[in-house]
């Protein structure tokens, strides 16, 4: 672990820049800060969701938290620190969540509970953290496990939403075409 905060305000940034772990200023709405604001949202949207369940899912919540931590670090410091195991973890809960739940015949809409609400609120601050790193990706070599991780983690979070409204006995909701809505106005 590196230096420990005892000062939270250090007046370094109140010009528009702000340090990176390997010592490098930035400016402020840099594509890399972009993501990594994205990625605290992300996070923090996951911290609201793992206060709305228990058991194992509230646990894969927390380990995704933490790899978004470690994603975070590896932005700021270059270290290749998100491999191809915690891909495959992903891969193996999606998978795992997914077999208990029937399959899509139709679009679903966000909703589902409040729970699963949170899921796929943070389903979609993951894809906005998935275009910025690729935008990133431009200007600074970014690993591909990274890229990959947040792709994979976008679909788990997908599954994870529909995995919590059915756990939790809501109904999901299927999109309708709003021409098959409108009232009769004949």
């Amino acid at each position: 672990m590196g230096n420990r905060l005892t000062k939270i305000y250090t007046r370094t940034g109140d010009k528009g820049e702000t340090g990176m772990a390997t010592g490098e200023r930035v400016a402020k709405d840099s594509a890399i800060m972009h993501a990594q604001g994205d990625l605290d949202e992300l996070n923090s949207l996951l911290g609201m969701l793992a206060c709305k369940l228990d058991g194992e899912v509230c646990e894969y919540v927390r380990l995704i938290q933490n790899d978004l931590f470690d994603l975070g670090g590896e932005l700021s410091c270059g270290q290749s620190l998100i491999k191809q195991d915690r891909i495959d973890w992903l891969e193996q809960t999606l998978d795992q969540l997914n077999a208990d739940l029937l399959p899509l015949k139709e679009f679903i809409l966000p909703g589902g509970g409040e729970a699963a609400s949170l899921c796929h609120l943070a389903r979609a601050v993951c894809r906005r953290v998935e275009r910025n790193l690729v935008t990133a990706s431009r200007e600074a070599t970014i690993n591909a496990e990274v890229l990959a991780y947040s792709n994979r983690l976008s679909d788990l979070l997908f599954v994870m939403a529909r995995f919590i409204t059915k756990q939790q006995g809501e109904a999901e909701v299927y999109w309708q075409s709003s021409r098959m809505q409108e009232p009769n106005r004949g």
